[in-house]
Order: C-alpha cells, then structure tokens, then sequence
C-alpha cells in the first residue's frame, strides 16, 4: 500500500502538473485536505520526477518526498545535517547520476529529514531528541519503506548519505541488514555523543555505531553485515576522514567487507567530492 497507509478516508491522488524541478506548487485548500498528495513532474529531458506528500503516524505530521526515475535498483537518500528532501536535487546529484535514472537502471527516493526536531534541537532535553530520532527510524521503516517497495519492488535497496546522512545511512543499514542490500556512505560522521550533552541511555547506544559495532556478537548481524555491499567514501582533506578510517578499522574487526575509498587529491567535505563519488559508486 503506498505511503502512508491509509486511514479511513483512504489515499487521495492529485493531478499531475508540469513543475520547474525543485518548485512543488502551492496546495489549495482542497488538496491539503487529501491525506496524500501526489505530483507527477519531468523534466526537459523526460526524467520521471515525482513529488509527494503524506501524513506519518510515526511523526504525527506531514513529511514531503522526491522519486526520480521509474525503475532499476532503488536508492534511499539521508539528506545532511538538518538536510532537506529537495536537497539531492539542488546540490546536482541527480544531474549525475540522470543518464541511469533515465535509463532505469536506478530509481532514486530522497525522503525528508527530522534532524532540527531530534539530534540538533538543543531546545529539548537529549532523551526527547534521540526519541524523536527514533520515530523517524520508525517512519522510514514502516511507513517510507512500504511505499518505496509499492513503487519498486526490486528485491535490492541502497542506502546512501552525505556528512551526516552517512551517519543516517550507516546506522540504518547496520540495525536493519534484512532490509539493506547496499550501503554508501561519503564523507560520513558515525559518533552521537556530540548531540547529547552528557546524556546517554540505551537508545542512545544503539544509534551510535562507533559503540555498538565493536560490542556486537550476534551472529545473526554479523551474518548479514558480512552479506552487505558497503562503501565508505572519504577524502585526504576530509574533516571526517578519521571517522571513516576507524569505521574501516571496526568492520575489518568484525571480518565485514567494506571499500574504504579515500580520494587523495586535497578534495574537501563538500559536495563537489560527492558529485565525483556518486559518479563513481552508482
């Protein structure tokens, strides 16, 4: 059933319109009141752009979504630190990767980020931003993932993240490897404790991969980590490049496959190395 299931009144699709990419249209009373809301968008070269618009349960409001492409492998994208759903787009990386979305060899999903309400609200105490974390955890696994395989029922999913959506990505795809076949992570930050003032619990644990991953033991995740594609992608001039060479150093532990991939042309943490990097990945 698409995202997000329904409640009683059902799903309600709007009409398609032509939109200049990145600028969803202003919804009408009308259409605000429809629980989803659907809009169907291509670009001067015919890439199928999609733009939706559903209450979550989990979030208790609505979240907003792209999809480009209509078929081949599904790819979810983390946007970065307090990130945005438009942001893939904006920044150029769908423009690098438009010749295999339009050739449907990849189909690519960029939900929207909860950051500012959990990991970087210092309005609220930690325990209220590492449970709102989790409902967004819950969201993109029972609500977001649900309408990607309505979508796309390609047996495969990739994960993918830049800065802080590589934290995003890698603690998603190593807490839920049953569901994660790829995972990509460029320039990606993988410690919490920075959000959290001193505050630390259980839930806090385990969404802190540099804590749970060398402590793990069950072989039902190593199983699976060892199954899964993952990429680390990092630069000599990376201010997180320390991060990822001791995510390396943690997975080799484990005897988890992986490709450190270090770029050593003084590129820096910014989107002109990602473009490059999902170039080369995807």
């Amino acid at each position: 059933m698409p995202w997000p299931a329904s409640r009683e009144a059902g799903l309600s699709f709007c009409r398609s319109e032509r939109l200049k990419p990145g600028c969803p249209r202003r919804l009408s009373p009308h259409d605000q009141r429809n629980q989803v809301r659907y809009f169907v968008v291509r670009s001067a070269r015919q890439m199928n752009r999609e733009y939706h618009r559903g209450y979550s349960q989990e979030l208790h409001r609505d979240m907003e979504a792209l999809v480009f492409g209509h078929g081949g492998s599904p790819l979810l994208v983390f946007p970065t630190s307090m990130g945005r759903f438009f942001e893939y787009e904006d920044r150029g990386m769908i423009g690098v990767l438009g010749p295999k979305i339009e050739s449907g060899e990849l189909q690519v999903f960029c939900p929207d980020a909860v950051d500012t309400e959990s990991w970087y609200n210092k309005s609220v105490h930690p325990r209220q931003r590492v449970l709102r974390h989790l409902q967004y955890e819950r969201y993109i696994l029972h609500e977001f993932l649900p309408f990607l395989r309505w979508k796309n029922q390609n047996p495969r999913l990739a994960v993918t993240g830049c800065s802080f959506g590589g934290y995003h990505a890698v603690n998603f795809a190593l807490k839920h490897p049953d569901v994660v076949t790829h995972c990509v992570s460029m320039s990606g930050a993988y410690d919490i404790h920075q959000f959290l003032d001193g505050y630390y619990d259980d839930d806090c644990y385990f969404n802190c991969p540099v804590d749970y991953l060398p402590k793990m033991n069950d072989d039902w995740f190593l199983t699976h980590w060892r199954q899964m594609k993952i990429v680390l992608g990092s630069a000599d001039w990376d201010m997180c490049l320390d991060q990822n060479v001791k995510m390396s150093a943690m997975l080799n532990e484990k005897a988890v496959p992986h490709w450190l991939d270090v770029y050593g042309d003084h590129s820096q943490h910014d989107w002109p190395l990602w473009e490059r990097m999902a170039g080369k990945y995807f």
